[in-house]
């Protein structure tokens, strides 16, 4: 019970830190406009998104709140049923948190602030939310690979039972 609680403080921390960092960029880029983070690499813009990501879905709020609530419930009842390894745990708090802060933005203002802009690469404009998300999925798929990779280190170090046995070596040779 403690690990689902645990699980559950640091995703409502994601979502904060989320949340804050957006008031933020709202209060202090939003006036103006650019700040160089890492000059040539990495600057803030502030911009909002009333899509997802790419802008993708652009102006279907409704549909966006739907999904991303269905997603988020099944991904709660998750963390609190499942048994999972300590990687995939924060993998899906990441996911959690990320899903959550930027939900809240499309429940409260129908849009997404987003503030982190990668200049040595055409990207799209993305937020603290989407990088716990991107950073979760990642994890998972991380988990998902070590997890196979044991089943197979796991069956081909057990010898197979059904297998016919190598005849000894005949000692008269």
């Amino acid at each position: 019970m403690l690990t689902q609680i645990l699980s559950l403080l640091m995703a409502a921390a994601c979502a904060a830190a989320d949340q804050l960092l957006k008031r933020w960029a709202a209060a202090v880029l939003r006036p103006l406009g650019v700040m160089p983070l890492l000059p040539g690499i990495v600057e803030l813009r502030y911009t909002v998104n009333d899509g997802m990501a790419f802008s993708l879905l652009s102006g279907q709020q409704k549909l966006l709140i739907a999904v991303t609530g269905v997603i988020l419930v099944a991904v709660l009842v998750w963390l609190l049923a499942g048994k999972m390894s300590g990687l995939e745990r924060a993998a899906w708090v990441l996911v959690l948190g990320g899903g959550i802060g930027n939900l809240i933005d499309r429940v409260a203002f129908g849009q997404v602030v987003d503030y982190i802009n990668l200049l040595f690469m055409r990207f799209a404009v993305f937020n603290f939310a989407d990088i716990c998300v991107s950073v979760g999925v990642g994890l998972l798929v991380l988990h998902i690979v070590l997890e196979a990779a044991a089943e197979r280190r796991g069956k081909t170090a057990s010898p197979d039972p059904a297998a016919p046995e190598k005849d000894a070596p005949d000692a008269d040779v």
